[in-house]
Order: structure tokens, then C-alpha cells, then sequence
């Protein structure tokens, strides 16, 4: 009975998940991202987590029961190196999950697993967002007399910038690039990653350089044709979505 007990075996013996969870930690760590299911992620995140807590105080002990369970020079190096530098500030919680949908084959649920400071875009728009959200605090008088003074109300003007900040900040989030015909969740986040994250950067882009993201991304990716997104990014950009809901009708060849 495996009543209480809460770890996934994976379906996998103990030799044999203890060997593939030690690879993906230091692949994690050395590329700082990395896609698998999400039941692996999780129970990496329960296995690299406290090596990641160790390695924020470099001392000789700490590396000899790193390197007990990572076995690997260079990824003791990456860890107590520029892995350390970044998280040495943050109290928990180093890595994220963002899923990706159902991979075609076995319909496995897929995902992305990360180190959170090394992604700069979303640091970026946390700090944005941080900052538009800031307000002063007018300071009150403690005792004394209330009769004879009355509060004083913000100005308006005061709230304005704020406002400005908080329309700045939703529009750095990036737009949908999902609702183009041929972009699904993982295209858009590699184009994300490309610095595409909005439908005027889609619809400026060079069609080549579009093309040599998919190519990188390997051969699940290049064979997809972004002829046409520029074009659709442009529609979605000037808020024509009747047009771009026709151009889409066309492409499908009247499919949904």
C-alpha cells in the first residue's frame, strides 16, 4: 500500500529515477530552462530545489554533498557560480513550471521548467509592473487637535503618472500571439524568447529571421510556413480583427 506517501516513481526503479532526475537538475542548471512532462518537472523541482539551497553558502561541505548527488564538475562550477550570484537573495521557490499543452504521440502534458532570475524578460516587466504599482503615503499627524485643520486630498495630477505607468506596463506584457493562424503556445514563447512578443514587432519582423527561430528550434518547428504572420500581426495590430478572422477563414480553406 503506498498510503502517505507522496513522491512519483515515475514508473521508473530507484536507481533508474535517481539517474534521470540528477541529469535534468544538471541540465537545469547548466541551460537554465529546459521542456519535459509535467510530472518530471515537479519532481525535479522537489530534487533540485534544496541543491540550490546549499548552494547559496559555498563552503567545502556543501560541495562534497552537491557533488554526491550531481556527480559533474562543470555543473558544480555553473552552480556555485553564476547560479549562486543569482539567487542568493531569494529565500525559495528558484524554479517555475509553465505548461505547454498535450505533445502529440502519447499526449504526455508538457511544460517548461526554468530558473525564475534567469528569466530577464519577465524580471523586466516584474520590476515595470513593481514600479507603476508604487504610491506615497501622505503621513498623518498623531494626536493634537482635529478641529481645527482639515485632510488634505491628493491632487489629481498625482494619480495621473501612475495611471500612465499602469498602461505602459500592460502593453510591455506583450500581446496574444496565439490567436495567429500557425502560432501555438510553444511557437509564441519561443518568439518571446526571440524579443517578438508583440503583434507590431511580429508584423515588422524579417520573414527570415522568423524562419531561422523556427529552424533553431529544431525539426518539430521548421516546418511550419510564417509567410503569412507578418501579415496577420499587422491586421491584429490596427485592430482589424474582422479582416484577420477572414484571412484566417482562407488559410484554413474554410476549416476550423
Amino acid at each position: 500500500m503506498r498510503h502517505g506517501k507522496k513522491d512519483n516513481h515515475l514508473s521508473r526503479t530507484h536507481s533508474h529515477r535517481e539517474a534521470m532526475l540528477q541529469n535534468m537538475a544538471s541540465s537545469l542548471i547548466m541551460h537554465k530552462r529546459i521542456e519535459t512532462t509535467v510530472a518530471k518537472a515537479k519532481e525535479l523541482r522537489k530534487f533540485v530545489e534544496p541543491i540550490l539551497t546549499r548552494a547559496k553558502d559555498d563552503n567545502n561541505q556543501n560541495r562534497k554533498v552537491v557533488f554526491q548527488t550531481l556527480a559533474n564538475k562543470e555543473t558544480i562550477k555553473e552552480l556555485f557560480g553564476a547560479v549562486a550570484d543569482k539567487i542568493a537573495n531569494r529565500p525559495g521557490g528558484y524554479t517555475r513550471i509553465i505548461k505547454l499543452g498535450n505533445r502529440q504521440g502519447d499526449n504526455a502534458e508538457t511544460c517548461l521548467i526554468e530558473l525564475v532570475d534567469f528569466n530577464e524578460l519577465l524580471l523586466g516587466a516584474a520590476a515595470e509592473k513593481a514600479t507603476a504599482t508604487t504610491r506615497t503615503r501622505r503621513s498623518r499627524r498623531s494626536g493634537g487637535s482635529k478641529a481645527e485643520g482639515a485632510e488634505v486630498a491628493p491632487a489629481p495630477a498625482e494619480t495621473l503618472p501612475a495611471d500612465a505607468e499602469v498602461a505602459e506596463t500592460s502593453s510591455a506584457a506583450g500581446d496574444d500571439l496565439t490567436i495567429i493562424e500557425g502560432i501555438g503556445p510553444k511557437i509564441a514563447e519561443l518568439l518571446k524568447n526571440a524579443g517578438i512578443t508583440t503583434f507590431a514587432q511580429l508584423a515588422d519582423a524579417n520573414d527570415e529571421a522568423v524562419q531561422q527561430v523556427l529552424t533553431e528550434a529544431g525539426p518539430s518547428f521548421n516546418v511550419h510556413d510564417a509567410g503569412s504572420w507578418n501579415e496577420q500581426a499587422a491586421l491584429a495590430r490596427d485592430g482589424k480583427m474582422d479582416e484577420l478572422k477572414e484571412m484566417q477563414d482562407r488559410l484554413k480553406g474554410g476549416k476550423e
